[in-house]
């Protein structure tokens, strides 16, 4: 884990920060009285139009600041998965908001916590994604392709590969008694081996399936070969990512991982920082991120509110 303290660029400016995740919208209200959260569904307000999800979103933001006056707003938004998503929702909050917005995806709120620019930021919790932005400010995404193909070190990804393992496991005669598969047996409550596959695709999207990555960490405390595999080789698909961005043009010196599931199981940030001393070298600087994400929506607001300031 790494401590970083920002310093405020404006420490008297009312500003307000918000991670939207898959599952959950985390806001932070900073003014001078100090700081207060709200946590909410993402499912209760968002849509998936611009227009209707940002005028939903400044309303939720008026009504939590209770009529305190905002200066700027920092947004890291799940789904964003390029520049011009990012924009359209920017765009979209600029014309209903009396105050102004940034629109990043919310992997860029890892390096934006630290106060770093242009560096790479990975999100490992329900889905996962790596995004940094060149000198010239394009955006380089990889991965973040859903659960289904793709997510590499995400819980979802996690249980969709520890159900292939547990799969492969049993196809070639291996005992049912092996942690892994007694965990996944009982948590999933699968009937017989012939319906791992089909019960998995009854759980529901990433948000159902990805509840159950735990299994795979007990399972690999408890001496499961198997669950290290899946672990090790989802740490190892995350560093990839990093590769990938480097590949395309990213001359990033520091990748910045969180998310709620990198953050919380230090065998998946062990895996992947040594995929990314192995793929990328010992020069990469590797910072884990164990707070929310929504202190990088701080910092992106607090920014925001400092140009504002020196433009005016």
């Amino acid at each position: 884990m790494t401590s970083i303290h920002v310093v405020p660029l404006a420490p008297d400016a009312g500003v307000v920060g918000v991670d939207i995740g898959g599952t959950k919208t985390h806001l932070r209200l900073r003014n001078r009285s100090g700081e207060r959260d709200l946590i909410i569904p993402t499912s209760d307000w968002r849509r998936r139009e611009w227009r209707r999800d940002a005028t939903a979103l400044i309303e939720l933001v008026e009504r939590f600041a209770e009529g305190a006056p905002l200066a700027a707003m920092g947004v890291g938004a799940h789904g964003c998965d390029d520049k011009e998503e990012c924009q359209s929702f920017e765009d979209a909050f600029n014309a209903v908001s009396s105050f102004p917005v940034r629109v990043v995806n919310d992997a860029e709120l890892m390096p934006a916590a630290l106060g770093m620019k242009r560096q790479i930021g990975i999100v490992a919790g329900t889905g996962s994604i790596a995004v940094c932005r060149t000198a010239e400010g394009e955006m380089l995404v990889a991965g973040g392709w859903g659960w289904i193909i793709g997510d590499e070190g995400s819980a979802a990804s996690l249980v969709r590969e520890a159900a292939r393992a547990v799969a492969l496991h049993l196809d070639r005669g291996g005992s049912q008694g092996e942690p892994l598969v007694r965990r996944l047996f009982a948590e999933l409550a699968i009937p017989s081996a012939a319906r791992i596959g089909s019960r998995l695709g009854s759980l529901g999207g990433a948000k159902e399936i990805g509840s159950h990555a735990s299994l795979v960490f007990d399972a690999a405390d408890e001496g499961s070969a198997l669950a290290d595999t899946v672990i090790r080789e989802g740490g190892r698909a995350l560093a990839e990512l990093v590769a990938r961005l480097r590949l395309r043009g990213s001359h990033a010196t520091a990748v910045v991982a969180g998310g709620s599931v990198i953050a919380s199981q230090p065998r998946l940030w062990e895996a992947f920082r040594a995929g990314v001393v192995d793929i990328c070298g010992p020069r990469m600087s590797l910072h884990l991120h164990k707070g929310p994400p929504v202190e990088g929506a701080i910092v992106l607001a607090d920014r925001l509110a400092a140009e504002q300031a020196r433009n005016s």
